[in-house]
């Protein structure tokens, strides 16, 4: 897997295989890993549970981060993510239907680099999922692996 992945962590399957639609159409090409619950997305980045073994030294680009998840929800899969050093700088988009400004708040006050609400409409979608992808899969520098 290369290093420029994405891990797309949502639960509605129909808004997965809407993301994943979007990402194709912008030919967004890079390898997507998508789970469907909090523990899984940490079990992918800890390489535990049913990723025991995985490479940990190859992570995301970029994580798109579902709020409403079912086991842990997505605040408390960012709390953990920057409580650990060798995830802490991961880049973390808040990809969610919610427009709550409490979520937002907690999302950023977690270290959530951006939060985006999820359009309705497939073509908004499609826009915004070619902005995400320019964004932080072109123009954004990442951190060194090395930090």
């Amino acid at each position: 897997m290369s290093s420029r992945s994405i891990l797309l962590v949502e639960d509605n399957p129909d808004d997965a295989a809407l993301t994943i639609r979007a990402l194709k159409k912008n030919q967004i090409v890079n390898d997507l890993v998508v789970v469907h619950d909090g523990i899984q997305a940490l079990d992918y980045l800890y390489g535990e549970g049913a990723f025991a073994g995985r490479d940990t030294r190859q992570m995301p680009q970029v994580i798109l981060l579902d709020l409403n998840l079912p086991k842990l929800d997505g605040l408390g899969v960012l709390r953990r993510i920057r409580g650990e050093e060798r995830t802490r700088m991961l880049p973390v988009v808040i990809l969610t239907s919610s427009n709550e400004e409490q979520d937002r708040v907690a999302g950023y006050g977690l270290g959530a680099n951006s939060y985006v609400r999820k359009p309705v409409d497939f073509d908004a979608f499609v826009a915004a999922a070619a902005q995400l992808g320019l964004y932080w899969l072109v123009l954004n520098q990442p951190p060194p692996r090395s930090i």
